[in-house]
């Protein structure tokens, strides 16, 4: 379920002061901006320009301001890197890490962004990860400004062993942490599972 809405209506979604910027460059690149239901995969997508239209990208509505503006300008990287190289280089390659540094650049140091965020923000600048939710420190901080869930917590806060239920209704049991990720057992089909620390579950009764 897709909605579309008038360009206005997207200041209500980003941190105070910012949409003027954003604007412009949506103006400037005609971007065709969806905002979207909550998805599991992903937080944002960008589509470049085919037979069914120019550039288009897709946001989750359901996430904080400063989520919401760092995975734009994380889409609006791939937007200005297929500008530059079409399809020649990898869609997460180092010419997209040049893009996005540079604006997000556009970004910190202007008072938009909380403390924690902003430090967080130019630590992620000199080597963006692939996806904001790949960036465990920058997830991490930025989970601190979601709207609390009862009983819903980070992988990496819950004791070893606690049961707990992710999104799609699968109950699993966490296990020892795997160099960054932790490994954690399905309990309906016994097989392993590796997740983020920063991946949100909801914890159930033993």
């Amino acid at each position: 379920m897709k909605q579309e809405h008038p360009l206005q209506a997207l200041a209500a979604y980003l941190p105070e002061g910012t949409f003027e910027q954003v604007l412009a460059y949506i103006q400037e690149f005609k971007v065709h901006l969806t905002i979207t239901r909550e998805r599991a995969s992903i937080l944002g997508d960008y589509r470049h320009p085919d037979s069914r239209g120019g550039h288009r990208i897709s946001i989750n509505g359901n996430l904080n301001k400063y989520a919401f503006l760092i995975t734009l300008l994380h889409e609006m990287a791939h937007l200005t890197t297929f500008n530059l190289y079409s399809n020649r280089v990898a869609s997460h390659g180092k010419e997209w890490k040049a893009q996005f540094s540079n604006i997000l650049k556009q970004f910190v140091g202007k008072g938009y962004l909380p403390p924690d965020v902003e430090a967080a923000l130019r630590q992620s600048i000199q080597n963006p990860a692939a996806s904001s939710c790949a960036d465990d420190n920058l997830m991490r901080v930025l989970t601190r400004y979601d709207r609390r869930k009862e009983n819903h917590y980070l992988v990496e806060q819950l004791p070893l062993d606690q049961l707990f239920k992710t999104k799609d209704g699968r109950i699993f049991r966490k296990g020892e942490k795997v160099r960054k990720r932790y490994r954690c057992e399905e309990v309906a089909t016994k097989r392993m599972y590796l997740f983020s620390p920063v991946y949100e579950v909801e914890i159930i009764a033993a």
